[in-house]
Protein backbone atom coordinates (compact mmCIF):
# COMPACT_ATOMS: atom_id res chain seq x y z
CA UNK A 1 0.00 0.00 0.00
CA UNK A 2 1.15 3.53 -0.78
CA UNK A 3 1.73 6.50 1.50
CA UNK A 4 -1.14 8.04 3.44
CA UNK A 5 -1.96 11.49 2.03
CA UNK A 6 -5.06 12.46 4.00
CA UNK A 7 -7.40 11.02 6.61
CA UNK A 8 -10.93 12.17 7.43
CA UNK A 9 -13.35 10.81 10.05
CA UNK A 10 -17.04 11.44 10.50
CA UNK A 11 -19.22 10.25 13.39
CA UNK A 12 -22.59 8.78 12.35
CA UNK A 13 -25.54 8.81 14.76
CA UNK A 14 -28.04 5.97 14.79
CA UNK A 15 -31.58 6.74 13.63
CA UNK A 16 -30.65 10.33 12.61
CA UNK A 17 -32.27 10.40 9.17
CA UNK A 18 -32.15 14.22 9.09
CA UNK A 19 -28.36 14.05 8.77
CA UNK A 20 -28.33 11.08 6.38
CA UNK A 21 -25.77 11.78 3.68
CA UNK A 22 -23.77 14.34 5.65
CA UNK A 23 -20.68 12.13 6.00
CA UNK A 24 -20.69 11.03 2.36
CA UNK A 25 -21.17 14.64 1.17
CA UNK A 26 -18.19 15.75 3.25
CA UNK A 27 -16.09 12.88 1.84
CA UNK A 28 -17.11 13.86 -1.69
CA UNK A 29 -15.97 17.47 -1.03
CA UNK A 30 -12.61 16.30 0.33
CA UNK A 31 -12.00 14.17 -2.78
CA UNK A 32 -13.07 16.90 -5.22
CA UNK A 33 -10.80 19.42 -3.46
CA UNK A 34 -7.88 17.02 -3.94
CA UNK A 35 -8.60 16.75 -7.66
CA UNK A 36 -9.63 13.07 -7.59
CA UNK A 37 -11.25 11.97 -10.86
CA UNK A 38 -15.05 12.29 -11.07
CA UNK A 39 -15.37 8.53 -11.71
CA UNK A 40 -13.57 7.68 -8.48
CA UNK A 41 -15.45 10.36 -6.54
CA UNK A 42 -18.73 8.84 -7.72
CA UNK A 43 -17.76 5.31 -6.64
CA UNK A 44 -16.53 6.52 -3.24
CA UNK A 45 -19.70 8.61 -2.79
CA UNK A 46 -21.90 5.57 -3.42
CA UNK A 47 -19.86 3.41 -1.05
CA UNK A 48 -19.71 5.98 1.74
CA UNK A 49 -23.42 6.86 1.44
CA UNK A 50 -24.53 3.22 1.59
CA UNK A 51 -22.23 2.55 4.56
CA UNK A 52 -23.47 5.68 6.34
CA UNK A 53 -27.13 4.73 5.83
CA UNK A 54 -26.46 1.21 7.09
CA UNK A 55 -24.97 2.66 10.30
CA UNK A 56 -27.97 4.98 10.73
CA UNK A 57 -30.53 2.21 10.16
CA UNK A 58 -28.97 -0.90 11.66
CA UNK A 59 -26.53 0.04 14.43
CA UNK A 60 -26.03 1.89 17.69
CA UNK A 61 -23.92 4.52 15.90
CA UNK A 62 -20.44 4.48 14.45
CA UNK A 63 -18.09 6.27 12.10
CA UNK A 64 -16.97 6.49 8.51
CA UNK A 65 -13.24 6.91 7.94
CA UNK A 66 -11.72 8.07 4.66
CA UNK A 67 -8.04 7.35 4.02
CA UNK A 68 -6.45 8.62 0.84
CA UNK A 69 -3.20 6.99 -0.21
CA UNK A 70 -1.17 7.72 -3.31
CA UNK A 71 -2.40 4.47 -4.91
CA UNK A 72 -5.88 3.93 -3.42
CA UNK A 73 -8.78 5.32 -1.47
CA UNK A 74 -9.88 3.36 1.57
CA UNK A 75 -13.24 3.70 3.29
CA UNK A 76 -13.75 2.13 6.69
CA UNK A 77 -17.20 1.90 8.23
CA UNK A 78 -17.28 0.86 11.87
CA UNK A 79 -20.36 0.60 14.03
CA UNK A 80 -21.24 -0.34 17.58
CA UNK A 81 -23.47 -3.39 17.33
CA UNK A 82 -25.70 -5.29 17.14
CA UNK A 83 -23.85 -6.99 14.26
CA UNK A 84 -25.00 -8.87 11.18
CA UNK A 85 -26.40 -12.32 11.87
CA UNK A 86 -25.85 -13.78 8.38
CA UNK A 87 -23.31 -11.86 6.30
CA UNK A 88 -23.86 -13.89 3.11
CA UNK A 89 -27.59 -13.25 3.28
CA UNK A 90 -27.01 -9.54 3.98
CA UNK A 91 -24.83 -9.37 0.85
CA UNK A 92 -27.67 -10.59 -1.36
CA UNK A 93 -29.64 -7.96 -3.28
CA UNK A 94 -33.00 -7.12 -1.77
CA UNK A 95 -32.42 -8.64 1.67
CA UNK A 96 -33.12 -6.13 4.45
CA UNK A 97 -33.73 -6.07 8.18
CA UNK A 98 -34.68 -2.38 8.15
CA UNK A 99 -37.56 -1.41 10.39
CA UNK A 100 -40.84 0.14 9.26
CA UNK A 101 -39.70 3.70 9.97
CA UNK A 102 -36.65 3.36 7.70
CA UNK A 103 -38.74 1.81 4.93
CA UNK A 104 -41.39 4.54 5.18
CA UNK A 105 -38.61 7.10 4.70
CA UNK A 106 -37.46 5.31 1.54
CA UNK A 107 -34.49 3.45 3.01
CA UNK A 108 -33.89 -0.23 3.65
CA UNK A 109 -34.31 -1.67 0.16
CA UNK A 110 -31.56 -4.23 0.78
CA UNK A 111 -29.08 -2.78 -1.71
CA UNK A 112 -26.56 -1.21 0.69
CA UNK A 113 -23.97 -3.97 1.02
CA UNK A 114 -24.42 -5.20 -2.59
CA UNK A 115 -23.86 -1.63 -3.89
CA UNK A 116 -20.79 -1.22 -1.68
CA UNK A 117 -19.27 -4.48 -2.90
CA UNK A 118 -20.13 -3.73 -6.55
CA UNK A 119 -18.26 -0.38 -6.45
CA UNK A 120 -15.23 -1.67 -4.54
CA UNK A 121 -11.94 -3.06 -5.81
CA UNK A 122 -11.36 -4.61 -2.38
CA UNK A 123 -14.05 -5.50 0.16
CA UNK A 124 -13.71 -6.99 3.64
CA UNK A 125 -16.43 -7.31 6.28
CA UNK A 126 -16.34 -8.58 9.85
CA UNK A 127 -19.29 -8.61 12.22
CA UNK A 128 -20.05 -9.65 15.78
CA UNK A 129 -22.56 -8.62 18.42
CA UNK A 130 -20.27 -5.72 19.38
CA UNK A 131 -20.27 -4.24 15.88
CA UNK A 132 -19.54 -4.47 12.18
CA UNK A 133 -16.39 -3.33 10.39
CA UNK A 134 -16.24 -2.89 6.65
CA UNK A 135 -13.06 -1.99 4.79
CA UNK A 136 -13.32 -0.98 1.15
CA UNK A 137 -10.49 -0.15 -1.26
CA UNK A 138 -10.81 1.73 -4.52
CA UNK A 139 -7.68 1.63 -6.65
CA UNK A 140 -6.55 4.97 -8.13
CA UNK A 141 -6.60 5.23 -11.92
Amino acid sequence: MGNLIKKYEHEVVTDDFDLAGKASSAIKRVLKNLGISPQLVRRVAIISYEAEINIIIHSHGGKIILEIYDDRIRIKAQDRGPGIEDIELALSEGFSTADRKARELGFGAGMGLPNIRKNADGFKIESSSSGTKIEIDIIMD
